[in-house]
């Protein structure tokens, strides 16, 4: 096997680009396979590059890649000796690359061959689900700091976009998780002071600044994480879920009001109908067993309302 990169680029133009231009003018449609030829290498390339970002593989890859262009001056300056040697080490290379690269090929194969298949493409899990799944998350880190009655702030952006809330504090773009949830309100930290705003399925940004709530009507006792909870929650359809630090006790704000105190259940239950059911049009049908015992607590309080409204008669 010889790789000759100092090939005469003259003839190579010649015979491979300008005839693939001719038959380009003769058939036009030629066109369209090419487009969707050269979309499908780019998102193959791209996905490769994602697959070996950051790994030891990657740093690999930008040595082969200056190996390349020295070896393809070299012929086109006409440095024989030292074109003879990298074409040399070009053909050990290529064995070199499958040894090397033998960890990743061989991660690369397997999900080939289950059900990776989609999140190896960087196609992941439907967007609803992986909502659901950052509110359960979500949920898990409120009630942790709840238990340490660590005070926190966490927006949650739905149709309406907060970017100017997001450029106020510091960019982070991670994935939502509990414990960096967690970790970020731990107290005299740099980031703990202000709200998180998730946004995109990614924890968009960290000490951010809401505006707050001034309406008369608010309790006093409020503090100012509760009033910028509410502030925000007014000027965007954003819910917000906060964690008082006298009391630990959980609160939403939605639609400019404040639900207060509410259990883990119930926080689960408002954040999935608001942003998951509502948002994506899912239909959450009851199951059978489920349909009777609401039937049967529905008969029963009409039961109790009538014998109420008979002793009230006599």
């Amino acid at each position: 096997m010889v790789i000759n990169l100092g090939m005469n680029w003259e003839n190579f133009y010649k015979d491979n680009i300008l005839s693939y231009i001719r038959s380009l003018q003769e058939n036009p449609f030629e066109l369209v396979t090419l487009i969707l030829d050269l979309a499908i290498v780019i998102f193959l390339v791209y996905c490769f590059f994602k697959v070996v970002r950051g790994s030891r593989a990657g740093q690999l890859i930008k040595g082969i890649l200056l190996l390349v262009v020295a070896t393809w001056v070299s012929g086109l300056l006409n440095l024989k000796i030292l074109n003879w040697i990298l074409v040399g080490i070009m053909n050990v290379g290529v064995i070199a690359i499958i040894v090397i690269f033998q960890p990743e090929l061989r991660r690369a194969l397997e999900q080939l061959g289950t059900n990776k298949f989609t999140k190896f493409f960087g196609i992941d899990k439907d967007i609803s689900t992986k909502t659901k799944e950052d509110i359960y998350k979500v949920v898990i880190a409120a009630n942790e700091l709840s238990k340490s009655k660590t005070g926190a702030l966490i927006v949650l952006e739905r149709d309406i976009k907060i970017q100017d809330i997001i450029a106020t504090g510091i960019p982070m773009n991670a994935d939502v998780s509990p414990q960096l949830l967690v970790n970020i309100f731990v107290p005299k930290t740099p980031l703990h002071d202000g709200a998180v705003v998730i946004s995109g399925n990614k924890i968009a940004a960290a000490a951010c600044v809401l505006p707050l709530a001034d309406d008369k009507d608010i309790a006093k006792e409020l503090g100012t994480r509760h009033r910028a909870a509410i502030g925000i929650s007014k000027q965007s359809d954003s819910i917000v879920v906060v964690v008082s630090e006298e009391t630990g006790k959980i609160s939403v704000a939605k639609d400019g009001s404040l639900i207060a105190d509410v259990r883990e259940d119930v926080l689960k239950k408002i954040l999935i109908t608001n942003i998951v059911t509502k948002r994506f049009a899912q239909e959450i049908k009851p199951s059978k067993g489920r349909l009777k015992k609401i039937k049967e607590k529905i008969k029963k309080e009409k039961k109790q309302e009538d014998i109420k409204e008979n002793q009230d008669n006599k």
